[in-house]
């Protein structure tokens, strides 16, 4: 019996909430969140929590940020990777938002998209994370995820994006880059996924195509 979409998203989504409990930033002040994503751009989770922690410890606000000098601050995210690129965007943008936004993280997709180093993944994040709007950051393992299921079919993050949010039901927005992240770290990885641990196997396009061989 095939399943459709909507009915097999919904089943997804149910199992993966069996599985595991949402995280949240604990901290959810939007510039917090909005840094603390640039950071994690290409690098592990672990990573970005080190970064972000030194960071956050010795300038905690936007204005710290934005007069730290650039070598404290590549000293501070090393660890998040790509340390110059990223030290010297969350100073630009943190000088920007003071300038042109009076110190406050906008809330929609376009400003959002208007920062340097931020995108359509990162504003997404932002939305969900901080602001709690229904968007759909689409990282590796949601682009990967949904590719393997038979959700979507796409080449990109930004077509799937695109894609996700003509079949997922709104309801499951703010959840579903959170549950799959999860999923994806444990159970459905990039390289030896464990079919025999999934308890969506008999929803997976992936795995159909494997049992048949």
């Amino acid at each position: 019996m095939v399943v459709k979409i909507p009915e097999r998203i919904e089943t997804i989504m149910d199992e993966l909430r069996v599985l595991y409990n949402l995280r949240t930033f604990e901290d959810k002040d939007p510039y917090r969140v909005l840094i603390r994503t640039i950071l994690s751009q290409r690098t592990r989770d672990e990573n970005t929590d080190q970064a972000s922690a030194e960071l956050f410890a010795e300038y905690p606000t936007m204005e710290d940020v934005a007069i730290a000098s650039q070598e404290r601050l590549e000293k501070l995210v090393k660890k998040a990777g790509f340390f110059r690129v990223k030290s010297k965007r969350i100073k630009e943008v943190s000088n920007i938002l003071l300038d042109e936004y009076e110190g406050i993280v906008p809330d929609t997709m376009d400003e959002l998209l208007k920062l340097p180093g931020v995108g359509r993944k990162t504003a997404n994040c932002v939305l969900v994370y901080a602001f709690e709007k229904p968007a759909i950051p689409v990282d590796t393992h949601v682009h990967r995820i949904s590719n393997r299921i038979g959700l979507v079919n796409t080449k990109d993050p930004d077509a799937t994006e695109r894609e996700l949010e003509k079949v997922v039901p709104k309801e499951f927005w703010i959840e579903l880059n959170d549950l799959m992240v999860q999923f994806g770290q444990d159970i459905c990885r990039p390289i030896g996924p464990k079919h025999e641990e999934c308890p969506i196997a008999d929803l997976c396009d992936f795995y159909k195509e494997i049992q048949k061989n």
